[in-house]
């Protein structure tokens, strides 16, 4: 069974400061110019974790992804008229191809 995870983001003091965080979690991504860490840590020691974190002194901020609340699947979504159209044109075509098909072959 795989392990939920969730990521937090970590600002730091220093990049090369950034490997000492491996040993915490899944280190995804580590911004030069902007001085942060992503990372992906287990969501049954989230909190464990982050206090761990925010005691180190190269550490000046930390913050939880906010990615797993927001909803990936939309309700009420409107199609758009012109893509629908076009759909309906292709399925037309499609049709008139097929049956061209069938004919020739029965011929």
């Amino acid at each position: 069974m795989e392990q939920r995870r969730l990521g937090i983001a970590v600002w730091i003091k220093n990049t090369k400061a950034a490997r000492q965080l491996r040993r915490y979690g899944n280190v995804h991504y580590v911004s030069r110019r902007l001085r942060y860490v992503s990372m992906y840590v287990d969501s049954e020691q989230i909190d464990e974790i982050m206090a761990k974190i925010r005691k180190l002194d190269f550490v000046t901020r930390i913050e939880r992804s906010h990615r797993h609340e927001i909803p990936i699947e939309y309700k009420n979504s409107k199609p758009d008229k012109a893509k629908e159209f076009d759909y309906k044109l292709e399925e037309q075509r499609l049709e008139l191809e097929q049956s061209e098909n069938k004919q020739a072959i029965i011929h």
